[in-house]
């Protein structure tokens, strides 16, 4: 067994560890049976429309990694480039040892385009930064509506217009070719996590909340920037540990925080799986066969 493959068992176990860990802590400070009770009396059809939600959000997101491939000078279909978006979700989420869902995109467009890797990696990075950034900027506003933070209202404000404007003068001076449609990039950037705010306050109100919304939405989005970093299978616990202890801080319902996680983690794994198809029928994308490894 060569060292890369030896590397890749090792990465493996460790995210199923960290993940094992993470739902351990969890189910340590809340009732399992709580939890189904929660799930058997939320509302299916505001869970449907929480699952629309999602996949209007993934439909931008894979319009925004587009707009940067048409950076680049690739041009592909809106149609294609949402197929091997969720084939890349597929991926993430249920082969998390494997090559990743951003490495498959990059190889298989790299095969079929003739295109170098580096560029395509490199959009692939700008994109999620300029999520990370969309993720900033919400996470900042709330700060603002959450008093119990204790943060003046000027504090966030700064700290987005500043890091806004170097943001901007970074990535214009010195990466203009991802930096094109700047605007609309970053428009679609801030849709994509609204969308997902969007989910969340929907499946707020399957689980008949009528409280205060922003501590649990300002819970998400740092849950959001956790699973951002790769130490957990799909972001499954990462995201749960976010929660509960957020909810310790906020003096807030630990079940009904876990549980807000957990189903969207669930409506995630909806759509994420639907990549499946693509594996069975390859010649969707113009493939022989899709290699899983």
């Amino acid at each position: 067994m060569d060292k890369t493959k030896s590397w890749k068992i090792v990465k493996l176990l460790l995210k199923l560890l960290v993940t094992g860990l993470s739902l351990y802590l969890v189910s340590r400070k809340v009732e399992l049976k709580d939890l189904r009770e929660a799930f058997v009396e939320s509302d299916p059809v505001y869970l449907l429309f929480a699952l629309v939600a999602f996949v209007i959000s993934q439909i931008i997101s894979a319009s925004r990694l587009n707009t940067f491939f048409r950076g680049i000078g690739l041009k592909i279909s809106g149609v294609y480039n949402f197929k091997i978006y969720l084939l890349g979700m597929f991926y993430n989420l249920f082969l998390p040892g494997g090559i990743g869902g951003d490495g498959y995109k990059i190889f298989l467009l790299r095969k079929k385009f003739s295109i170098k890797g580096r560029k395509l990696f490199q959009a692939i990075f700008f994109d999620r930064l300029s999520g990370l950034w969309a993720l900033g900027l919400i996470i900042s506003t709330l700060v603002i509506f959450i008093p119990y933070l204790g943060v003046p209202n000027w504090i966030p404000i700064i700290v987005v217009l500043v890091g806004t404007v170097a943001y901007y003068l970074v990535m214009t001076r010195y990466f203009q070719e991802y930096s094109r449609n700047f605007l609309l990039i970053h428009s679609k950037a801030l849709l994509v996590q609204s969308m997902q705010v969007v989910c969340v306050i929907i499946i707020l109100y399957a689980l008949n909340y009528e409280g205060k919304f922003a501590p649990y939405l300002f819970m998400f989005l740092a849950s959001s920037l956790v699973a951002i970093f790769p130490f957990t299978v799909g972001g499954l616990g990462a995201r749960e540990l976010v929660f509960l202890y957020g909810a310790q801080y906020f003096q807030m319902d630990q079940h009904l925080a876990v549980i807000i996680s957990l189903l969207f983690y669930c409506i995630s794994a909806i759509l994420s799986f639907s990549g499946i198809y693509f594996v069975f029928y390859p010649k969707e994308l113009g493939e022989k066969k899709i290699e899983l490894k």
